[in-house]
C-alpha cells in the first residue's frame, strides 16, 4: 500500500499523458475521424444553437485548440511527476485536463456525437473514446485528490480566514 501512495501518481500521470498524447495525431493533421467529430457532428449541433464555428477550423474550441490544451496538460502532469518539489506543477495540469476532459464529456453526453461515436461510414468505435475518456477524468481527480494538500494549502493562502 506504501508503494500505492508513493508512486500511484505515476501511473495516473502516464495514462493522462498517454491518452491526451497518442490523440494529437488525429487533431493536428485533420484526420478524417476529427474532422467529423468536430466539424461534422459538434459544429452543427453548435450552429442550430446559434455558435457557428466554434469548432471549426480556427474556431475557440477546434481540434487544435482542443489538442493544444491536452498537451499543455500533458506536459504540466509528468512534469510535475518528475520534478518531486514542484507538486504545483502537476496539480495545475491535472486541473487543466480535468477541465479539458469534462468539456470532452459533456460533448459524448449531451450533443448528437453520442457515447459511441459512429462515423460516416457506419463504423462505430464501440465507445472507445468517451471510456477513454472517463477513465482519464477519474485519473486527473484522482490526481488532485492526491495533491490535495498542495492546492489546499494554495487557497488557505490566497483566502486566509
Amino acid at each position: 500500500m506504501n508503494f500505492v501512495k508513493k508512486h500511484g501518481h505515476w501511473i495516473l500521470s502516464l495514462f493522462v499523458a498517454f491518452v491526451f498524447i497518442q490523440s494529437l495525431f488525429f487533431k493536428f493533421t485533420g484526420s478524417p475521424e476529427t474532422v467529423y467529430i468536430f466539424q461534422g457532428k459538434l459544429d452543427p449541433w453548435a450552429a442550430s444553437l446559434g455558435f457557428k464555428g466554434v469548432f471549426a477550423p480556427g474556431g475557440i474550441f477546434s481540434a487544435k485548440v482542443v489538442g493544444s490544451a491536452e498537451l499543455v496538460a500533458s506536459i504540466l502532469v509528468l512534469a510535475g511527476a518528475f520534478l518531486a518539489s514542484q507538486q504545483l506543477v502537476q496539480v495545475a495540469g491535472a486541473a487543466l485536463g480535468l477541465g479539458v476532459i469534462s468539456g470532452a464529456i459533456f460533448f459524448h453526453l449531451f450533443t448528437p456525437l453520442g457515447i459511441a461515436v459512429v462515423n460516416t461510414d457506419g463504423s462505430s468505435d464501440g465507445g472507445e473514446l468517451f471510456m477513454l475518456a472517463c477513465g482519464v477524468w477519474v485519473s486527473c481527480a484522482l490526481l488532485l485528490w492526491i495533491r490535495r494538500d498542495v492546492w489546499l494549502s494554495l487557497i488557505k493562502k490566497i483566502f486566509p480566514r
